[in-house]
């Protein structure tokens, strides 16, 4: 009884951490980057559920910056990989290297790549080939790399956040599906208004950034991973993420008309299970101890728009994957509506 007694105490105490958690990480990111409250909260949410992140921006966001600032609120170890078209597999997980030993023998020894942290920024995965960006897809499903039939595991929490040009698309390798479909959550960073980005201008050219605070460690974001997974949710709100997934898909049944003119590809089983995984952080981020459909419906665009292809008629109307999702969320029935 005593033993299931403090585990009982200990997740009260890690959900407690998560409820008040936000505003003291807000506040200690807002030393270092100003404005993005939406951005932050969702990568939070990635963080929290144990997913991958794919940020689509235009160079100069600061996207950098927040991912180191919010590893070292985590006390993670960070390594920024800058994707080139010359970067080669082993240049990402590691390679064997002839050392010499204190006998004066040779043998082959594994030196580990820059892979090997906790939170990693894949800057501009689009610039590198399919080879390269392969190499990426082990180690971000399987917590793992394999060199020379050896395993090696990754240090866990392991977080990897890519980022991505929409612009400047020559010379680039488009990421596959079935690496697009890895990525819990496609966030969309912008500009800043203009009172944040004078904000920016001034205190950049001022003064030097204040150092981040570390609030929480790699042990806290394994136990709220946990945590966030015994969040409640009714059945009817699982079956509500399922159906919006299924409803993206052309060519069913059930489907929508306007997705069987307009989409190409919709969303696999992954797009249920983030929505709900992601709605269960989202809960507790706000300090509720359950998850409701507006949970699912702010969750819908970052969890669908990097898994539904447009075709060529909705190009043609000027129909967006954006417009695509918002009909979707109008067109699917909320539990309890």
């Amino acid at each position: 009884m005593s033993t299931e007694t403090d585990a009982y105490a200990a997740e009260q105490a890690a959900v407690e951490q998560i409820r008040t958690g936000r505003e003291r990480i807000l506040s200690e990111l807002s030393k270092a980057v100003i404005g993005q409250q939406e951005v932050i909260e969702q990568l939070l949410l990635c963080l929290f559920a144990g997913g991958h992140c794919l940020i689509t921006g235009a160079p100069g966001l600061a996207k950098t910056l927040l991912v180191n600032s919010i590893s070292q609120i985590f006390d993670l170890e960070f390594r920024r990989i800058q994707f080139t078209p010359d970067l080669m597999p082993a240049d990402i997980t590691g390679t064997e290297i002839l050392e010499e030993t204190h006998d004066g023998k040779r043998k082959l020894q594994f030196a580990k790549g820059p892979i090997f942290a906790n939170v990693i920024l894949a800057d501009e995965i689009n610039r590198t080939p399919p080879k390269t960006q392969a190499a990426l897809l082990e180690a971000m499903q399987e917590h793992q790399v394999t060199a020379a039939g050896v395993r090696y595991p990754l240090e866990k929490p392991f977080f990897v956040l890519a980022t991505q040009n929409p612009i400047e698309m020559e010379g680039t390798y488009p990421l596959p599906e079935a690496q697009l479909d890895r990525f819990m959550f496609n966030i969309w960073i912008d500009y800043l208004p203009e009172d944040d980005e004078v904000a920016v201008v001034s205190q950049t050219t001022s003064r030097s950034n204040q150092p981040i605070q570390s609030l929480f460690s790699g042990d806290d974001v394994l136990r709220f991973h946990q945590i966030v997974k015994k969040v409640p949710i009714a059945e009817n709100l699982v079956r509500y993420a399922v159906r919006i997934a299924d409803a993206s898909r052309p060519g069913r049944a059930s489907t929508p008309d306007f997705i069987n003119q307009w989409v190409t590809w919709g969303a696999g089983l992954r797009a249920a299970q983030y929505l709900v995984l992601g709605a269960k952080a989202r809960a507790l981020l706000q300090g509720r101890p359950h998850v409701v459909a507006d949970d699912i419906k702010a969750l819908a665009h970052v969890t669908l728009r990097h898994r539904i292809l447009v075709g060529y008629r909705a190009e043609a109307e000027g129909i967006t994957v954006e417009k695509v999702i918002d009909k979707l969320l109008k067109t699917v029935a909320v539990p309890g509506a």
